[in-house]
């Protein structure tokens, strides 16, 4: 007969399903099916344009580091959902036990020591995340928003900083403000600064200057570092 889970982690659950509940009951505003047309419209567009640049990534991580070709982690959505973020894998076999309990600086120091040569160009150009425009395209991600994070970390940064939950009223990103203005190493409460400025003032405008501002800094980052 297993026994009753400690006090702790039932009050944790109940925190965290206390979040969902909120990030589901707020109202949905007219600017959200603005950008959900917007994502569907962009993510198709790339993902139909970037196909030989997709079909060249691909081969080149297979043949210099093998398979799997991509890199599919949990991450938290919108309303709390679940679901599958995929990458192109930029890291040695493995890494992901190794450093998968990581975040922020010492995150960034271990992942650097774990990527593959082709990896290293991949992270630096940012072009290992073009697969997640296949997110986008489902409705997991959105082009813009707070970008997405593992289960267990948003359970930890939700007891941390009390603001945290609201990142659940949107969908995570695949670029947003915080990335644009700051760098990897930005502590988790600049990151939120930023992410609720996007979640309260979020707009058409906003969000393609976010993007035209992102592809900016890929397409420079592409052009001055090469494999």
């Amino acid at each position: 007969m297993s026994s009753a889970p400690p006090r702790a982690s039932r009050l944790e659950d109940t925190l965290v399903s206390g979040y969902t509940r909120l990030a589901a009951s707020t109202p949905n505003r007219r600017i959200d099916l603005e950008l959900r047309t917007l994502d569907v419209l962009l993510s198709a567009l790339f993902l139909i344009l970037l196909s030989p640049v997709v079909l060249v990534i691909a081969v080149i991580v297979l043949a210099a580091s093998g398979l799997p070709i991509l890199y599919r982690g949990e991450r938290v959505g919108r309303g709390g959902r679940f679901f599958e973020m995929l990458k192109f894998r930029t890291l040695k076999p493995g890494a992901e036990e190794r450093i998968g309990q990581y975040l922020g600086e010492e995150l960034v120091r271990r992942t650097d020591a774990e990527l593959t040569g082709v990896g290293r160009w991949l992270k630096v150009t940012q072009l290992d995340e073009i697969p997640q425009l296949w997110n986008v395209l489902r409705g997991d991600m959105s082009f813009v928003g707070p970008r997405p994070i593992r289960p267990r970390f948003f359970t930890e940064l939700a007891h941390d900083l009390p603001a945290y939950w609201q990142r659940l009223v949107v969908r995570p990103g695949l670029t947003g403000f915080a990335q644009v203005r700051r760098g990897y190493e930005t502590s988790m409460a600049e990151k939120l600064a930023h992410d609720l400025e996007w979640i309260a003032d979020r707009s058409v405008r906003l969000y393609l200057r976010t993007v035209v501002l992102t592809a900016f800094r890929v397409l420079r980052q592409t052009i001055t570092r090469r494999p």
